[in-house]
């Protein structure tokens, strides 16, 4: 069995990898999107572990966004492997950094204390087939009626790709961090199907029909 390389992640599929975990809370981090966090200690030093090993990590959703310092049994078992692509620190030690989302990752196994180091095992998202251009059509009737929502995830979005838009649609839309948990947990093709369902029916109850 090949051992787990740390920190160093291919768009190929390939053996599982070691990566240090930053815990989200109320958040989840999609593929080719991006998300800016403010984080304190003892966020920090995972910041600093991934610094340290190729500016890789895990961004993990928590089950509990109540738990101050989440311990493995606080995780959820599906994040995103992403790229520390900036890292600011201030006068109180806090950073502002900022991630992008490379792909998918299901969790084999959690070690670790104050900085946790997950071995993970890539997911590959699939084809999205027919769906995406239902879903795009469906993200732009939404963001027709909202403009400033567009231009935010315009700034974000890392790839050309349709499906860049509809996994920023997943990252930012109202809605609850369980439902945004589903979303990343599944495929691309069912992703694009459940956004598509999903903006339909929340623009017709915003619009009152």
């Amino acid at each position: 069995m090949l051992a787990p390389e740390v920190g160093q992640v291919s768009h190929e599929a390939g053996p599982n990898l070691l990566l240090p975990v930053l815990a989200l809370r109320d958040q989840s981090l999609f593929p080719e999107a991006s998300l800016a966090l403010l984080v304190g200690l003892p966020q920090v030093k995972v910041v600093e572990a991934a610094s340290r090993t190729g500016r890789r990590l895990l961004a993990l959703a928590q089950k509990d966004a109540s738990a101050a310092i989440p311990t493995a049994r606080d995780l959820l078992g599906v994040g995103t492997i992403a790229e520390l692509t900036e890292d600011l620190a201030a006068a109180d030690g806090t950073h502002r950094i900022e991630l992008d989302g490379i792909r998918r990752a299901r969790v084999v196994d959690v070690i670790g204390n104050q900085v946790l180091i997950a071995e993970v095992e890539p997911i590959e998202d699939g084809d999205p087939g027919d769906e995406w251009g239902p879903a795009v059509e469906s993200l732009a009737r939404y963001l027709h009626s909202h403009p400033d929502l567009r231009a935010f995830l315009d700034e974000r979005r890392r790839s050309g790709g349709p499906m860049a838009w509809v996994n920023l649609a997943c990252q930012h839309l109202p809605i609850a961090a369980s439902a945004r948990q589903k979303l990343l947990e599944s495929d691309a093709s069912a992703r694009c199907l459940k956004i598509s369902r999903g903006l339909d029916a929340l623009l017709r109850k915003e619009k009152g029909d």
